[in-house]
């Protein structure tokens, strides 16, 4: 629930790819949220003012989500969208923030750890899915789960809504409805986002993350939870912590909880 002491701010930066949407409360030390495939800043609308509280919470948009600008879609990379993440804190005067990303932004938060080590503080990775060269050839050319064959009649929305289904809440229509909508806006990249991540050469990068790292494991997320303690040993010094009842949509499921479990990393190393 939104405080009335830390209202959502919401903007544009500008990057070298075009303009980024941003969604941002609080004040202090400043924390960048990273989504999931296909998400937006909505996956964060209820943990942005509970950071706030504390941090400064910043939410963005991954290029080709949300309200942020597009691109072709051979130009999305990993790389390039920690890149944009990194362009985003400088045009916010930014030198330093914690990055907190959620499956796909789990990835994207571990190479700017990577990438621009003197710049993330520290690193929160939730239900971070692990990807090697195994995985890579094991999944070539197979379907992901957003991917469905756009019908006139609409159909491709049911289809994508029951594909999506066993891995929310059972009757829970809000959360399911706010992912749908996030996927229409998104289009291509509903599906295409997980093939970024499929195409990202973890195993390079992963043990050369030096800032300090919660790997935060969403108990009844069958995506990524089977990777969390792979994920923690291979980054030194890291800490694992599993909120049991969490599901594939962690930061919009159980906000207070998770928003409770970054607070209390970040006042240690922040």
């Amino acid at each position: 629930m939104q405080s009335t002491t830390s209202p959502i701010r919401r903007q544009f930066i500008h990057t070298s790819a075009g303009p980024l949407h941003v969604a941002s409360a609080g004040a202090g030390f400043p924390v960048l949220l990273l989504h999931q495939t296909p998400r937006s800043w909505d996956e964060f609308r209820e943990v942005l003012p509970l950071l706030g509280q504390g941090f400064h919470a910043i939410a963005i948009d991954t290029i080709g989500f949300g309200d942020s600008c597009k691109l072709p879609l051979d130009q999305h990379s990993i790389e390039r969208w920690a890149q944009l993440a990194l362009e985003v804190m400088d045009g916010m005067g930014l030198q330093k923030a914690a990055v907190v990303g959620h499956h796909t932004g789990a990835v994207t938060a571990m190479e700017m750890a990577v990438a621009a080590p003197q710049r993330v503080e520290a690193l929160v990775l939730s239900s971070c899915p692990f990807n090697d060269a195994a995985r890579r050839t094991t999944h070539a050319g197979k379907r992901t789960i957003d991917d469905v064959e756009v019908r006139a009649d609409g159909s491709h929305l049911q289809e994508l809504w029951q594909r999506r289904q066993p891995f929310y809440p059972e009757g829970d229509t809000e959360l399911l409805t706010r992912f749908i909508g996030d996927a229409i806006k998104a289009g291509a990249m509903a599906s295409h986002g997980h093939i970024v991540v499929r195409n990202y050469h973890m195993e390079e990068r992963i043990g050369q993350v030096r800032a300090p790292t919660l790997v935060l494991r969403a108990g009844r997320d069958p995506h990524a939870a089977p990777y969390a303690e792979h994920i923690a040993a291979a980054i030194h010094g890291s800490r694992l912590q599993t909120l049991e009842e969490g599901m594939v949509p962690l930061p919009d499921q159980i906000p207070a909880r998770f928003a409770q479990a970054v607070m209390e990393f970040l006042q240690q190393h922040c």
